[in-house]
């Protein structure tokens, strides 16, 4: 397939342009190359000819319409986002501007191609979200497809906004798209102000280790290149006007997950002391959910997926690939807000 990726230089959409151009589709990487976005993500899928790369705003509609004219996609993965919680408590401004509007703005491009060409059955756009849009679990209970959207923060709002458009241009124009709400991520080139990569790069420089709250706050782990292989898997695979929540089937507490990293650098970097002992426990942020859990039957039994690593594989693999990469994450720690506290609660609107 020809796939436009939005975001394809950000985290996960890195993980997705890598492994499409591994299966021999051909892709074109449209990213605004915001604080988040790194070109060296996509430095092996760049070598090949069937990547492409333009630099734009999702918000841009002209460059928007012009990027489906020019290069007339098979499909579209819309994974160009505001993503960090505590960002979008401080500034929730861009949030609601690239997430809401950028999707919206996609939207109108993706119909206006799609029925110029006579309304393929073909296309797709496939919309990737989160499972944070659902709200909050008690200490029971999974997240469905169908569970009801309760958005706790800035950023889960307005994904759960951008996740209306998007059902509303398939109920409303016929639109054909598919719709994916994930559970957390981590792995390689994840950007260094998400908790996994801030315990292992505070580790190694022996900083402290901040957890919010008491760390009793739960969330399923899902291995970024496992994320990448179900959303080809929905995109190829999934019913028309369909949603598919993806989990990693990993649920661990924050302090748990800590836990178990500062385990795992203890016996590939061993420090003077534990790295434990430089767990330090911090002010909650507002709005905190308590615990994040999905129900993953609908993938499972409709597409035959469910993910190939467990939570303490995967974060061994993670924290290799940190001591193997230092100048990648070297090059990103001089960004904007990288090694301070956010979300807080101060307005920035």
């Amino acid at each position: 397939m020809k796939l436009i990726v939005t975001g394809g230089a950000g985290f996960i959409g890195s993980a997705v342009v890598r492994l499409a151009i591994q299966r021999g589709h051909s892709v074109v990487n449209i990213d605004k190359l915001t604080y988040a976005a790194c070109l060296d993500n996509v430095a092996e899928a760049a070598k090949s000819p069937d990547y492409t790369f333009i630099e734009a705003d999702i918000c841009d509609a002209d460059a928007m319409a012009a990027a489906f004219e020019t290069l007339q996609p098979d499909a579209i993965m819309h994974l160009a986002a505001e993503s960090h919680v505590d960002r979008s408590i401080d500034g929730p401004g861009a949030f609601i501007e690239t997430n809401i509007t950028g999707t919206y703005t996609l939207l109108q491009a993706a119909r206006a191609y799609w029925e110029g060409r006579g309304k393929p059955d073909t296309f797709r756009f496939h919309h990737i979200s989160t499972d944070e849009v659902f709200g909050s679990l008690g200490d029971t209970g999974q997240f469905t497809e169908d569970t009801p959207y309760d958005p706790r923060s800035p950023y889960s709002a307005s994904k759960a906004a951008s996740d209306h458009l998007v059902r509303a241009w398939h109920e409303t124009y016929g639109l054909p798209i598919v719709l994916t709400n994930c559970s957390n991520n981590y792995g390689p080139y994840h950007f260094p102000e998400k908790l996994v990569p801030v315990v292992i790069l505070n580790a190694l420089a022996g900083k402290p280790l901040p957890i919010y709250g008491t760390g009793a706050n739960v969330r399923d782990w899902l291995y970024v290149e496992d994320h990448a292989d179900a959303l080809l898997k929905v995109l190829a695979e999934g019913t028309v006007g369909r949603s598919y929540n993806i989990g990693g089937e990993n649920e661990r507490t924050n302090l748990e997950l800590v836990q178990t990293l500062c385990s795992i650098l203890d016996d590939l970097r061993p420090g003077p002391a534990p790295y434990s002992d430089l767990i330090t426990y911090v002010t909650d942020r507002p709005g905190h959910d308590a615990r994040y859990a999905i129900d993953p039957t609908r993938i499972r039994t409709e597409l035959g997926w469910r993910p190939s690593v467990t939570v303490e594989e995967g974060l061994r693999r993670t924290v290799q690939w940190y001591l193997d990469n230092e100048d990648w994450w070297r090059a990103l720690q001089n960004r904007e807000g990288v090694g301070t506290r956010l979300g807080t609660g101060s307005n920035k609107g």
